[in-house]
């Protein structure tokens, strides 16, 4: 039941703004600016800081590069992320209910009661007009990937709220010197990470993200910084998304459109990554080895590609080719086989020694 449509929050304004930036970017100064300002027009406003609210334990992926226990751990901090956004839609149906979530998914359930308390109670005053106050969540965390952002997009949409984000640009050595100077600093290392990682908004590739505004935060924040997050967010306010079309067969459609473009690249790069692995044998292996080079590499390619599109059509948590990076999610993917392809090739050409 969207808010729109007769839930608990009747016709009451409501704007989900992402802020997104590397750690130390100025997330959590530019939310505390926010929310003074957003008082003084009246808005009931709120910080959802990711890191409170997901338990530590689902975060030590940053430490793991590969295996099965980066999977693991990948998917279990992508199940905590989305418990988040369930905590909002909760609210947004049923404000005073506590959330249900699955046992393996547990937020910080204190740190989400800080979070809705304003929201619960509103300042003293009329009562009356402060329940049909604007509502505002402003979502603090890194969202490096546009998959991260287009989680909360769909969850704007699905409930006509309106949808905006920041990005908060600051040097890298400005975010590691705020961070070193924290009480408890993250490693440097993960910041390093998070700068090779981050995919910062980009309208031009991605029509949703076209509601977004880029601030440099290298310097402190100024006045003007946060009126054009106030006006950003005002707007957003004023202009809520559209309800998504409950369309299955096209959706079925568009993410077998999408699976195909994926396995399509991929499948030509492997080649290519074929061809080069036979050039660079050919001077070391001799031709019955190579062909047995050749018919390996095949083989793994074959394997690997047909178990790519089983993965895209089966678990893939997108719909469309222009709401994905296509081009992130092939090198990803081909990465993969290039690992096994180095593998393979250096088994055969120690072999002939």
């Amino acid at each position: 039941m969207a808010a729109g449509e007769g839930g608990t929050l009747g016709r009451v304004q409501a704007c989900l703004c992402v802020l997104c930036g590397i750690p130390a970017a100025g997330k959590s100064t530019l939310s505390a600016e926010i929310l003074g300002t957003a008082a003084q027009h009246g808005w009931r406003a709120t910080v959802v800081p990711y890191d409170d609210l997901i338990p530590e334990q689902a975060f030590q992926t940053r430490g793991v590069e590969d295996g099965a226990k980066m999977e693991e751990m990948h998917t279990e901090w992508k199940l905590h992320r989305q418990a988040v956004l369930h905590c909002i839609e909760q609210f947004l149906g049923k404000p005073e209910v506590q959330p249900e979530l699955p046992y393996s998914c547990q937020i910080n359930r204190a740190a989400w009661e800080r979070c809705i308390r304003a929201l619960l109670q509103p300042e003293a005053g009329d009562h009356s007009q402060a329940d049909q106050a604007p509502l505002v969540f402003l979502l603090d965390d890194n969202f490096y990937y546009p998959s991260m952002r287009y989680e909360v997009y769909q969850l704007a949409r699905k409930y006509s709220l309106g949808f905006c984000q920041v990005y908060l640009q600051c040097d890298l050595e400005s975010c590691i010197s705020r961070n070193q100077s924290r009480p408890e600093p993250i490693p440097t290392e993960v910041i390093l990470e998070m700068v090779k990682r981050l995919e910062p908004p980009n309208p031009q590739k991605n029509s949703w993200e076209t509601n977004s505004i880029s601030l440099n935060t290298t310097r402190n924040l100024s006045g003007c910084d946060v009126q054009k997050v106030m006006e950003l967010i005002s707007s957003a306010l004023s202009n809520p998304l559209s309800p998504i079309e409950d369309n299955a067969e096209q959706m079925e459609a568009d993410r077998l459109k999408c699976a195909t473009s994926v396995v399509h690249q991929a499948d030509q790069a492997c080649r290519r990554l074929i061809s080069e692995a036979m050039k660079t044998a050919r001077d070391q292996v001799p031709p019955e080895h190579m062909r047995c080079l050749a018919t390996e590499l095949n083989r793994s390619k074959a394997t690997f590609v047909q178990t790519l599109r089983r993965q895209l059509l089966q678990e893939a948590p997108f719909t469309r080719e222009e709401d994905v990076d296509v081009e992130r999610v092939v090198k990803r993917a081909v990465d993969v086989f290039d690992r096994e392809r180095r593998d393979i090739l250096l088994r055969i050409m120690n072999g002939n020694k």
